[in-house]
């Protein structure tokens, strides 16, 4: 790797701070309004970055910059997982699997040789468990979920995130607070169920 100017360790320093807090990269908006200088000026620190071997960015969208890991950096055993949007705990959102940044997390809090996505949680209607608007929700890929497990599930196009449980003609997805009733449908289609819950605390 190229050697940095002092202000692109400032940069490449900000955004590493900036995965850790929040566990998806920043926007060149953020990086500009951090440092004080203009988008374009943000733009170019980005690129230098990219072309010195220290960011990565996989495509044109917003919030896709990767930090290259070192070897020291490796040894950390961090991983990144697609955050893909939002999947609501009230009523059901259109469930498009809309590539929005990636999630890092330890490998400690995964299994090995599992498929994983995140979902940014929106509504209240699994408070109940603990799972509140905001939160990110990490789900492990697989199409059946047992009795009793929180899941994603499809149902008419849209996505949400409830209790599962399978009944003699239909599906019952339960929420988690008594203000949502039951949904019931015969056609539901699972696309992984809950492995665990990243919050960011705000004041």
């Amino acid at each position: 790797m190229k050697e940095l100017t002092e202000r692109q360790k400032q940069v490449i320093s900000f955004i590493a701070d900036y995965i850790k807090e929040h566990s998806y990269p920043p926007a060149i908006r953020d990086i500009a309004t951090h440092f004080s200088i203009s988008v374009k000026g943000a733009h170019d620190h980005v690129t230098a970055l990219r072309k010195k071997g220290h960011l990565k960015h996989t495509n044109k969208r917003p919030r896709t910059m990767g930090l290259i890991q070192t070897k020291a950096e490796e040894s950390l055993e961090l991983i990144s997982i697609p955050l893909l949007g939002s999947v609501a705990a009230g009523m059901p959102l259109l469930a498009e699997e809309n590539f929005d940044g990636n999630v890092i997390l330890h490998r400690s809090m995964i299994k090995k040789n599992k498929n994983y996505f995140a979902l940014k949680v929106k509504g209240d209607s699994m408070s109940g468990a603990g799972i509140l608007e905001g939160d990110l929700a990490i789900i492990e890929k697989q199409n059946t979920v047992r009795n009793g497990e929180i899941a994603v599930a499809i149902i008419d196009e849209a996505a949400a995130l409830k209790r599962f449980y399978k009944e003699s003609t239909r599906i019952k997805l339960q929420s988690e607070n008594p203000d949502y009733p039951p949904i019931y449908s015969p056609d539901v289609r699972i696309l992984g169920r809950l492995s665990g819950i990243i919050r960011t605390y705000q004041q």
